[in-house]
């Protein structure tokens, strides 16, 4: 696949700093309500039959100690959605996507940032890495009817080690860019 056919989606330009050239990239902000709207704004301007494969790339936090690196995750939860009371009231909701071409991983996706031990060990149970945006920008895809892909660097453990995330964007997005020139 050439680069003419990737749609490049990061949160914010830091994590996006060492996209190659030639990649069509879309910064959304940071959060589900910008990032879907973002994508879904983009994709409409596409005809069906030329969409490009979304690539969102960004960093993530771990929520086992034993995650490091980058991830591909095959699934994505809304974790901060009532699924089980909206499914009560009788509707149905999605909160879990499965993605083609992913790992193992799972990826959970809601607005708050997490930075406190408790609060990740509850995600940990549904989840092994978290972010802010790969929910939304993978449902806005499948909703247009074009293929996402999500790429994760991990950049802290969700925990305090959060506040520090500023100065761990830079060497994630080595990371995800290197990842694109090998991958895409």
């Amino acid at each position: 696949m050439s680069a003419n056919n990737v749609l490049v989606v990061s949160a914010t330009k830091s994590e996006a700093a060492y996209v190659p050239q030639g990649y069509e990239l879309l910064i959304t902000g940071i959060g589900k309500v910008s990032a879907a709207t973002a994508v879904a704004s983009a994709l409409a301007r596409y005809e069906r039959e030329d969409l490009p494969l979304v690539v969102n790339i960004g960093t993530a936090g771990a929520l086992h100690a034993h995650h490091g690196g980058l991830y591909v995750p095959g699934v994505v939860i809304n974790h901060d959605i009532s699924s089980t009371a909206i499914r009560a009231l009788g509707h149905d909701v999605a909160d879990r996507l499965v993605l083609a071409d992913g790992d193992d991983s799972v990826l959970a996706t809601g607005d708050a940032f997490i930075a406190d031990a408790a609060t990740r060990d509850a995600l940990a149970q549904r989840a092994d890495l978290v972010d802010m945006e790969g929910f939304a920008i993978a449902f806005a895809a499948q909703a247009a009817g074009a293929t996402c892909r999500l790429v994760k660097h991990v950049s802290d453990h969700a925990d305090d080690s959060a506040l520090d995330w500023p100065a761990m964007i830079d060497a994630s997005a080595r990371e995800l860019g290197r990842w694109l020139v090998n991958n895409v």
